[in-house]
């Protein structure tokens, strides 16, 4: 691993750090994205895409950047980091627009090998310079597609019980804004009656969804 960023609020930058807790079912110590519910507690970025893309220091937004290209893993996959610390692999961080905003055309050239997206499931001190092994135990895999994965957690509402839908942007991984296609989309999907505005049916208990992150703790060998 060549280099460890945190990013300490919304707005700020990463910055380099020589070492980083990580922590079980949580993300790592002292960054924004640390969050027990989120799928994207850590971004991977491959130093390869660096090199063939000419890009500035840090320009992924990376936690973690790999001296291996990240196009290459898959969701599911389990890697430790350092003696202790284990990332399970969710999906793809899409290319966005703000990749262009720092060089024109690079998101659509870069592709999938943007970063890879972890949660962690064993924490650990990790630090720039610790080895990445693949271990060869995998976890169930996440979709790419963040329509297929909002499927797959509005499946997975208890009876009787909705989710809000900034509460299901946060368990997909989406920006707040694709809330806006909630509705439509969970009609379409027949799952109208579990997915709701934040006022919407007070009626009824709201679910958090803290089932989908049962691996931290797991024994994964």
């Amino acid at each position: 691993m060549q280099g460890i960023a945190l990013q300490p609020d919304w707005h700020g930058t990463p910055r380099a750090v020589r070492a980083a807790a990580a922590l079980a079912g949580r993300g790592l110590a002292g960054d924004v994205h640390a969050d027990d519910l989120s799928p994207r507690q850590v971004l991977l970025a491959g130093a390869p895409a660096y090199a063939r893309h000419r890009l500035p220091p840090r320009t992924l937004r990376e936690n973690l950047l790999l001296d291996i290209d990240t196009a290459d893993f898959a969701s599911g996959m389990l890697l430790r980091v350092g003696a202790e610390a284990v990332l399970r692999l969710t999906f793809a961080c899409e290319a966005c627009g703000y990749l262009d905003a720092r060089q024109p055309g690079v998101a659509a050239a870069i592709g999938r090998a943007r970063g890879m997206l972890a949660r962690v499931v064993r924490g650990g001190p990790i630090t720039a310079g610790d080895p990445v092994v693949v271990l060869p135990a995998r976890l169930p895999a996440w979709d790419d597609d963040w329509r297929a994965r909002v499927a797959a957690i509005l499946a997975r509402v208890p009876p009787g019980m909705v989710v809000d839908y900034r509460q299901l942007a946060r368990l997909a991984g989406v920006q707040p804004v694709y809330c806006r296609t909630f509705p439509a989309l969970a009609r379409k999907l027949g799952f109208g009656h579990a997915a709701v505005a934040m006022a919407g049916r007070p009626d009824l208990p709201r679910w958090q969804g803290g089932e989908l992150f049962e691996d931290a703790g797991q024994p994964i060998g």
